[in-house]
């Protein structure tokens, strides 16, 4: 039998639904991974394992019940699953990688993914990093240091969900919750070699909204794309807190995965027209996409027609990090990471009328997107355009925009549209460092594009690190 700490999760419930697997026994499992690795990882920032072995007893009950007597268990009855710093979790301190925030608080209120979770019988092990506040690509922060890449300890993560996607990529928890607000999910997992899916905005219900508003996106890291779709399950239920969340659509996004793609209208931007791409990189991407056609695609190389938005998002994001930074006391100030400070730094320079103008220029790209995804059914890019690469401390390197997000300039776009995308491992450079290839749908269409990535996983199964 393979090492539990290496099964996705539906095979995990499949064994825990017919007795060969006991949840007890997976938690124990992946908390010695835990043990083992995190030392050198640095993925979790708080990790409870007497709650989660207490939480399996309870998800094995309830399968010894649900084969006894055919009683109801979870949709993530006994899986385990970590949550990003960001995200409220009853009992658990949410210090979003900050000096600046109080860990000695009640801690009483989870956030609709959170209790969802708890809901479905996901084993919660703990918290995972993020930079301060999810405010960059890479995880670092003076609260938790570095975060290191699986694959190779000295590269990065990416971020700001580099936690999550370490812990996944490590075997420590088959499934995490991430936060995307310019590729925060799908950086990691591309640079970790994961499954990492942004829904279409609303999908999932978010509370508190994310400082950073309508860009910020809820989404699942997972070893496999049908455990993608088994958490999205989950993480869809409705929350009344969240405003600005969509009406349930009872969709099963595991239902349609096996259906293929023959005919499906696929194109295919090796650049957005725009973006500088590493050769391995492209190279890899491109063989992904001649799988697409093998599997029945009908693939056209075209570009949707926007300059880099890059202004855009970079303008929308420092301005808020302005705002949070301009709520500190001057105590607290002094103990923030220095590129947070730099991003405030240059969100101070932008006036309202200028945000405003960059509304309204995101609004035009959304359209665009809009009326590009009525020729085809789904959009192909690299994921990231550059392998991971070297891990560094926060406030290592001198701050600019290129170096925030010019290596990235495939995620930011589709946070600003709001579409759906999913990034699956689509090989590895001869360093041995993954590559991702990124799917983006139409909006509200989540399960196509769980479709797509499914159909070229089940030709090319995703590698893990040694």
């Amino acid at each position: 039998m393979s090492a539990l700490h290496t099964l996705p999760a539906h095979q995990l419930i499949a064994q825990y639904r017919d007795g060969s697997l006991s949840p007890v026994d997976v938690a124990f499992a992946v908390i010695a991974r835990i043990e083992q690795l995190n030392p050198s990882l640095n993925a979790f920032c708080l990790v409870d394992a007497e709650r989660a072995l207490e939480s399996a007893r309870h998800s094995e009950q309830r399968w010894q019940a649900h084969r006894l007597h055919a009683a109801d268990v979870g949709t993530l009855e006994g899986v385990p699953v970590s949550i990003k710093d960001l995200i409220l979790t009853r009992s658990w301190p949410t210090l979003r990688g900050s000096r600046t925030i109080d860990p000695v608080q009640p801690w009483d209120v989870d956030a609709p993914v959170t209790a969802r979770l708890r809901e479905a019988g996901a084993v919660l092990l703990g918290k995972t990093t993020t930079p301060e506040f999810g405010c960059k690509a890479e995880t670092n922060s003076p609260l938790y240091g570095i975060t290191r890449n699986p694959w190779d300890v000295s590269r990065t993560t990416g971020g700001s969900s580099g936690g999550a996607a370490a812990a996944v990529a490590a075997g420590m928890g088959p499934s995490a919750v991430g936060t995307d607000g310019a590729g925060s999910v799908r950086i990691p997992a591309a640079f970790c070699g994961n499954v990492g899916m942004k829904p279409s905005f609303g999908r999932v219900p978010t509370y508190p909204l994310s400082p950073f508003g309508t860009v910020a996106h809820l989404g699942p890291h997972t070893m496999s794309v049908r455990d993608a779709a088994l958490m999205l399950n989950v993480m869809v239920q409705p929350d009344a807190r969240d405003w600005f969340s969509l009406p349930l659509d009872a969709t099963d996004y595991t239902d349609h995965l096996e259906q293929g793609i023959r005919g499906l209208r696929v194109a295919y931007s090796p650049t957005l027209g725009y973006a500088k791409v590493d050769a391995e990189v492209a190279q890899q991407v491109e063989a992904a996409v001649h799988v697409l056609q093998d599997l029945g695609a009908i693939v056209e190389q075209c570009d949707p027609g926007f300059s880099d938005p890059i202004e855009i998002s970079v303008g929308l994001w420092f301005s808020v990090v302005h705002q949070l930074w301009a709520a500190m006391s001057p105590e607290q100030q002094a103990v923030t990471d220095p590129d947070f400070q730099a991003q405030a730094a240059q969100g101070a320079k932008y006036t309202f009328a200028d945000t405003h103008r960059l509304q309204l220029r995101r609004a035009e790209l959304g359209s665009m997107m809009r009326q590009f995804m009525q020729r085809y059914d789904v959009l192909v890019t690299p994921t990231v355009a550059i392998p991971a690469f070297e891990a560094r401390a926060a406030g290592a390197v001198n701050f600019d925009v290129q170096q925030f997000l010019g290596w990235t300039p495939f995620s930011y776009p589709f946070n600003l549209t709001q579409q759906p995308a999913i990034t699956v491992p689509c090989g590895l450079t001869r360093q041995g460092l993954p590559v991702g290839l990124q799917i983006v749908g139409p909006m509200f269409d989540d399960a196509l594009v769980l479709r797509v990535a499914h159909a070229y996983e089940s030709v090319k199964p995703v590698a893990r690190p040694s």
